[in-house]
């Protein structure tokens, strides 16, 4: 049977009912741990506080864990939390109301940027110390006390597993965000007049980013009403032919829409790849560099020089395309 999906919705990780239950079947949980864990309570519940300082002290002895450490209202929340999650894991019901107390924890611990790997040492040695606890409670059966630790440890691994989780998805949805930055960067598309768009490319170009190029172009084109674009691949050292065939349908895309394309700045190198490439360079507008594009955009936009304002500043009127 297929786990479900995890879900997030809004900014909060949701787990099906489903799911929750197949969780408990992970890690074994079964009705006798649910005794033994009854039993366990008087002793955890009673030295529930010493267990969330040896937790955070554990934490506090890591330079990674500052940020969790310097937010004092954070921080005090998160100790609360373990206290009321201490006295929870005993009392045997691990349906919706536990996990969402678990999820609440977890986000802290993303908000600061709490690295899995610390965690679960914290973790380990909250374990650790517990049972040590438990295996002195039943000094005179141990294989009980050994049982009883068992159980407490299937419910730690089930916390575990939803902390982790919360973690390793914030932490996805972080670097995703991250790289469309790093794309929204990678492919400016700039407005230097009314009804003129700059596109200037530079680096590497691949099929994905090629994609994106062409995405950005026609919603900025749509958004701003342009009528010329000047694409300028100066900055583009070599290219293959999946980027030149999406380079001619970004081209090929504006000038369906009635705007001009002008593409500047071909290396020898480019300009050689394309015509190999069986791209016809003579259907499209190409200068040499970018300042040629500019003006060249201006000239059919209908832009003309007046004169000089102060400062040398040139005035220029527009009597449309």
């Amino acid at each position: 049977m297929p786990v479900p999906e995890l879900g997030v919705v809004d900014d909060g990780l949701r787990f099906p009912e489903s799911d929750i239950q197949r969780r408990k079947e992970f890690v074994g949980l079964g009705p006798d741990d649910l005794s033994r864990l009854a039993m366990a309570s008087p002793l955890v519940t009673a030295r529930a506080s010493q267990y969330v300082v040896a937790f955070f002290n554990y934490l506090a002895r890591f330079e990674e864990t500052a940020t969790l450490f310097a937010g004092v209202k954070a921080l005090e929340e998160a100790r609360q939390l373990k206290r009321d999650h201490l006295a929870a894991m005993m009392r045997g019901d691990y349906g919706r109301r536990y996990v969402d107390q678990r999820l609440r924890l977890a986000k802290i611990y993303s908000d600061a940027k709490l690295e899995v790997r610390i965690f679960l040492g914290a973790y380990r040695h909250l374990m650790s110390t517990i049972g040590v606890d438990l295996m002195e409670r039943f000094a005179d059966n141990p294989s009980e006390g050994f049982k009883t630790f068992g159980a407490v440890e299937k419910i730690g691994f089930f916390d575990m597993g939803i902390i982790i989780d919360h973690l390793l998805i914030e932490r996805e949805r972080t670097i995703a965000l991250q790289q469309e930055a790093i794309r929204d960067l990678s492919t400016p598309v700039l407005q230097l007049r009314r009804g003129l768009l700059l596109l200037p490319i530079i680096g590497e170009v691949d099929t994905r980013r090629a994609q994106l190029l062409t995405d950005g172009l026609l919603l900025a084109i749509r958004s701003t009403r342009a009528r010329v674009v000047v694409m300028d691949i100066t900055g583009v050292r070599a290219i293959n032919a999946d980027v030149a065939h999406h380079l001619v349908q970004t081209v090929e895309a504006a000038r369906l829409i009635g705007v001009v394309v002008i593409l500047s700045g071909l290396s020898p190198a480019v300009a050689q790849a394309l015509v190999e490439l069986g791209v016809e360079l003579s259907a499209y507008e190409i200068v040499g560099d970018l300042q040629s594009g500019v003006e060249r955009s201006e000239h059919l936009l209908g832009y003309r020089v007046v004169g000089e304002g102060p400062r040398g500043a040139v005035v220029h009127l527009t009597a449309g395309i």
